[in-house]
């Protein structure tokens, strides 16, 4: 199978990197990044690090912690704050080259002092037909993505991880709270904590796979179709619970879930 030979190759990839730091948040990607590099490596030759700040959400940290502990992996969490970065509060198009650019700063000296040699992060060949600028910022560091250099995608990464047993290999897709907010509208705490609670209170709901996109006060919810049924019939308790975490409007796309779809306006 195809994806066996973008296997081949991604061992390859780390093989010659010999030790790497792994930018690690417990989502698809990173994880199974995590694993292959576990494998190929030995546990000796690799440290898995997590930025928490005000954009990763508690329960993600202690997921990381979890997978991390569950892997054998040496892991350390350090503290960021991408709402004190220069240029990314202001929610430009290129939001996420300063968050990149500022999380790989704080890796390059833990490499170093732990004797490392390479950053690698979780990108994979999908990313590169999307709108990533942070893509930009791991090339200036020369951090790497093993993933994308191996061509792997986001469903042959699901099917290899499902394989090895990993528990995330059906985790929903996810991205920082910041990728809920319109571009252009400032970034506070205010407004990611009012993201969090709306996304957590609807996976109370049972729904997994979930976007609250900002727009000013309103409240644009993404789910996959199958689950639109649930907020229909429950429409309004879900309106007045959403209402209460500051929104004045609660809509419903029809359009479903789509990843990164405040990106469309980058394209007008």
């Amino acid at each position: 199978m195809i994806h066996q030979e973008k296997l081949i190759k991604l061992n390859q990839i780390l093989g010659e990197m010999e030790n790497v730091v792994v930018a690690f948040s417990g989502g698809v990607d990173s994880t199974f990044l995590l694993k292959a590099a576990l494998d190929c490596l030995g546990p000796q030759h690799v440290l898995a690090v997590t930025a928490d700040s005000e954009t990763y959400p508690s329960s993600e940290l202690m997921e990381a912690k979890r997978i991390a502990e569950e892997l054998g992996a040496r892991h350390q969490v350090i503290e960021t704050s991408e709402l004190s970065i220069p240029g990314y509060s202001e929610n430009t198009k290129n939001r996420c080259y300063f968050c990149k650019k500022n999380l790989f700063e704080h890796l390059v000296p833990i490499m170093k002092e732990q004797g490392y040699q390479n950053i690698v992060f979780g990108l994979i060949a999908d990313d590169l037909s999307e709108h990533r600028p942070g893509t930009l910022a791991a090339k200036e560091m020369g951090v790497r993505g093993p993933l994308q250099e191996a061509l792997l995608l986001k469903e042959e990464i699901r099917e290899l991880s499902r394989e090895r047993g990993l528990s995330t290999w059906n985790k929903p897709s996810f991205a920082c709270l910041s990728s809920r907010i319109a571009y252009g509208e400032p970034i506070t705490l205010e407004k990611l904590s009012k993201v969090d609670q709306s996304e957590q209170f609807l996976r109370g709901l049972g729904i997994r796979q979930v976007r609250v996109r900002t727009h000013g006060d309103i409240a644009r919810i993404e789910v996959e179709g199958k689950d639109m049924p649930i907020l229909l019939e429950r429409y309004k308790e879900v309106a007045q619970t959403i209402q209460g975490y500051g929104y004045t409007y609660v809509t419903l796309d029809l359009f479903g879930y789509q990843s990164g779809s405040m990106n469309k306006v980058l394209n007008n």
